[in-house]
């Protein structure tokens, strides 16, 4: 099997533009700009797990080289049957790299880096709703703890037989909305509710909306464009939160977007989590035309897209969950709800990797 010429000359572009911004982040001018430096820093962090793949394929291939090249000088019988042995070896590794180079030099999502904000809403199904929105909650923070994530909540609306009707929370990690983005969308659970007499399994649903984290440069905010309202705390927190006005809700004028932080006893932290989560909100209107041109082109839209759609069931009878953008059913449905939801993850990964290789190939 020969080696792609056209993908070494790729891959050693790529390296000298590797080791161009290499130098360029020691160079003191782009240390003090700030927006530069942060734009190169991100890029010499995107390119290096392909320029360490690209140096084991260069390394391959010097290798395929050589066996070659003994074949055709040595004479003694052992060491050839040898180095035909390794070079069929070597040359089986080819395929399985070379897909590996590709799904790496297709485009990212430049947010695939950024962190999260997850909102999860209990749904149609009423206190079953909300306690399923609980039980997600706790799912994706057993998988954050996993992943080394921090996860700060900023809202919380609890519901009446427990669960919440609506909770959000910011995730900060490595990579967080790349991971967490294939969570958008509606989920279901089928069992039977904890108020159900008869024992018939009911449905309910829950939606997950995972946004990436603006950062302050993404987007401008004119303070004069917010309203700002301070309240009692109702949550949980003790007397101290719900005795004081520490409590915001903030409100951008221009787009109705209003958010709400009562999570911290100090009113300035409860300001800094709110202006975090308005700025998202904000970003997030242009982002979504972006989804949704991504999705107008793909069939499965693994990732992407409406975020009313229904993604995912969780049946608790059969123990099973089915992710239906990939029609992917698994039967370990208490594994899952305890945080080992990496495994599903791969797979909406993968699918949607092969559909971007087939678009890049037509």
């Amino acid at each position: 099997m020969a080696i792609n010429s056209s993908l070494l000359e790729k891959l050693e572009a790529i390296r000298l533009r590797f080791e161009e911004i290499g130098t360029q982040i020691t160079d003191p001018a782009v240390i003090s700009d700030t927006k530069k430096y942060i734009k190169l820093n991100k890029e010499y962090k995107d390119l290096e797990d392909l320029v360490a793949v690209s140096k084991e394929y260069r390394n391959l291939y010097d290798n395929i080289q050589s066996t070659k090249q003994l074949l055709k000088e040595e004479s003694d019988e052992e060491m050839r049957e040898m180095a035909r042995e390794e070079l069929e070896q070597m040359e089986e590794q080819l395929p399985a790299m070379e897909e590996q180079i590709k799904v790496l030099l297709l485009p990212s999502d430049p947010q695939d880096r950024k962190n999260a904000v997850v909102e999860i809403r209990g749904g149609t199904g009423g206190d079953e709703a909300a306690i399923f929105a609980g039980d997600l909650y706790r799912m994706y923070i057993k998988f954050c703890e996993r992943k080394g994530w921090k996860v700060d909540v900023t809202h919380v609306s609890e519901g009446t037989s427990g669960g919440y009707k609506e909770v959000v929370f910011n995730v900060t990690g490595n990579g967080v909305y790349g991971i967490l983005k294939y969570e958008s969308g509606v989920h279901r659970v089928q069992r039977v509710p904890q108020t159900e007499t008869q024992g018939r399994v009911h449905t309910s649903a829950a939606s997950v909306a995972v946004l990436p984290e603006a950062e302050e440069f993404d987007v401008q905010i004119r303070q004069e464009d917010i309203r700002k309202d301070t309240y009692c705390s109702s949550g949980p927190g003790g007397q101290s939160v719900n005795t004081t006005y520490s409590a915001i809700r903030l409100t951008h004028i221009p787009t109705g977007i209003v958010v709400t932080c009562q999570d911290q006893k100090s009113q300035l932290k409860n300001l800094d989590k709110a202006m975090i989560e308005l700025r998202t909100r904000i970003y997030n209107l242009e982002y979504q035309k972006y989804l949704d041109e991504i999705a107008s082109k793909r069939k499965t839209m693994v990732s992407t897209g409406d975020r009313s759609a229904k993604i995912r069931t969780y049946n608790y009878p059969q123990g099973r969950v089915t992710d239906h953008r990939i029609n992917y059913t698994i039967y370990n449905l208490p594994a899952v709800l305890d945080g080992d939801v990496q495994g599903l993850i791969d797979k909406l990964q993968m699918e949607e990797n092969a559909e971007r290789l087939k678009e890049s190939e037509m």
